[in-house]
């Protein structure tokens, strides 16, 4: 977890093939699962979070990239099971202009 703004956003261009100053948010994990980092381009600038847990880890969708909802996010964040989650019927706004998307990735140690 050693890479900052510029190698992040490097990441998310060649890696992932996107657009890091798209306003989504790019997600980064370390391969023990114990570290995140949430990349965001806000309009004059780059945004890093960055958390260590003290005890436990992060749960991760199964595929290494992945779209989530912002309250998956939160979820995964809060430490709370994505599997134990049951969602009932509501509007999609996907169908909608407006939507900001967050990107997640799950790269190799020796990458970050």
């Amino acid at each position: 977890m050693r890479k900052g703004f510029d190698g992040l956003s490097g990441l998310v261009r060649e890696g992932l093939g996107k657009d890091s100053l798209s306003g989504d948010v790019f997600i980064f994990f370390n391969k023990r699962r114990t570290q995140v980092k949430l990349l965001l381009w806000e309009r004059d600038g780059f945004s890093l979070y960055h958390k260590r847990l003290e005890r436990g880890t992060y749960e991760l969708p199964s595929t290494s990239s992945v779209e989530l909802r912002s309250e998956e996010l939160m979820l995964i964040l809060q430490g709370i099971s994505l599997q134990s989650i049951r969602r009932r019927k509501r509007f999609d706004q996907s169908n909608h202009a407006y939507r900001q998307e967050i990107i997640f990735n799950h790269l190799p140690q020796h990458v970050l």
